[in-house]
């Protein structure tokens, strides 16, 4: 199955292999230099000339894991956080703040709506009680890519500290970590760096690591410094998805032998071969080109189809579509073009859409 999903997402075959490589306890020292391995090669990709000033910080779970564990323990004692709310994961944010009574009002915005850096400096000199503003770097809800340097400029401007969800745009977008200064940015191991769901990192400045050791302890599972205290000792405080964790590290290696960049350029030239022959389909995107990211587009259903039809003769000629979300759910349909995904795939993916269509009845 051709899966054209924000993830999980078809994997390469050197992927796949990996997951039977010889069983390993972590405990032993093999996998704490297959986890110390990973972290280094997180770094390297993704904050590269600035190395020494961030940390990888490894779990087992979803990218959902990752970003929940960054948020909670972000926050010193009484101060409040702002969530940059654009869509279903701008929401989720928002309800992981919302458990624990952190947040303050929303800075909530219709779907699709680009957030604007003025009204974020605004909100912020009117909550002086917010230390950190928190985004959602690819909406996928939408395919919307969010401005990141743009808001997280004005975050350290006023001296808040800037979270990023970027679990569905790191390896897909281009992203400088280190120059607008933020502070913590969660990924996984699936979705654009093209390894098995189970593990998810966050990207950590040192500075703010060793700051976050004295805020409190609001999870035992998902207290960031309690996993990154272990691993500088080449160790976990839970048992990992070992097997998960040899497959993402051969994620890692095809990542860096492609390079971050082309990997980026060749999102981009799939998702413009999707959009091109999809306009000429009559498709209607959800966004403005300029707000599109580079490797999921959303379209309205024409008039007529039902996401179910549409989704059930696709999945027979062999290749899985996303719905909606929330308000856009029998509105919209997603095409994702993440993973390991040849050109000759994406072609016969939109010979066989173009096929379908022909098929379902439309007003």
């Amino acid at each position: 199955m051709i899966l054209l999903s924000p993830g999980p997402v078809n994997v390469s075959a050197r992927v796949r292999a990996a997951l039977q490589r010889p069983d390993l306890c972590h405990r032993e020292s093999e996998f704490s230099d297959l986890m110390q391995g990973i972290r280094q090669k997180l770094v390297r990709a993704f904050v590269p000339g600035a190395e020494a000033d961030y940390t990888a910080v490894l779990l087992t779970g979803s990218g959902s894991a990752a970003v929940e564990a960054a948020l909670l323990s972000s926050l010193p004692s009484g101060k409040r956080a702002l969530v940059i709310n654009n869509g279903v994961y701008g929401e989720r944010l928002s309800a992981i703040f919302g458990v624990h009574r952190l947040g303050v009002a929303e800075f909530k915005l219709d779907w699709g709506t680009r957030p604007d850096p003025e009204k974020l400096r605004l909100a912020l000199r009117q909550h002086p009680e917010v230390h950190v503003v928190a985004m959602v770097h690819h909406e996928t809800s939408t395919g919307m890519l969010n401005p990141v340097k743009e808001m997280a400029e004005v975050a350290d401007s006023l001296n808040r500290v800037f979270v990023l969800d970027s679990v569905s745009g790191l390896g897909g977008e281009a992203l400088d970590v280190a120059g607008p200064h933020l502070y913590m940015v969660a990924g996984s191991s699936h979705d654009c760096l093209q390894g098995i769901p189970g593990v998810s990192f966050v990207l950590v400045r040192k500075g703010f690591m060793e700051r976050m050791k004295a805020y409190p302890k609001r999870s035992w599972y998902l207290h960031l410094p309690y996993y990154y205290e272990d691993a500088e000792k080449g160790s976990s405080p839970v048992t990992p998805a070992v097997q998960v964790f040899q497959a993402f590290d051969e994620a890692l290696n095809e990542l860096l032998e492609e390079g971050v960049a082309a990997r980026i350029q060749r999102y981009k030239h799939a998702a413009t071969l999707i959009r091109n022959t999809m306009g000429g389909l009559g498709m209607k995107p959800v966004l403005p080109v300029e707000h599109q990211s580079n490797s999921l587009t959303a379209y309205y259903l024409p008039e007529g189809v039902t996401y179910r039809a549409l989704h059930d003769k696709m999945k027979e000629q062999g290749y899985s579509i996303c719905p909606g979300l929330g308000p856009l759910e029998d509105k919209i349909f997603r095409v994702a073009n993440m993973g390991a995904l040849t050109k000759p795939q994406i072609e016969g993916f939109l010979a066989a859409f173009q096929k379908v269509m022909q098929t379902l009845p439309t007003r």
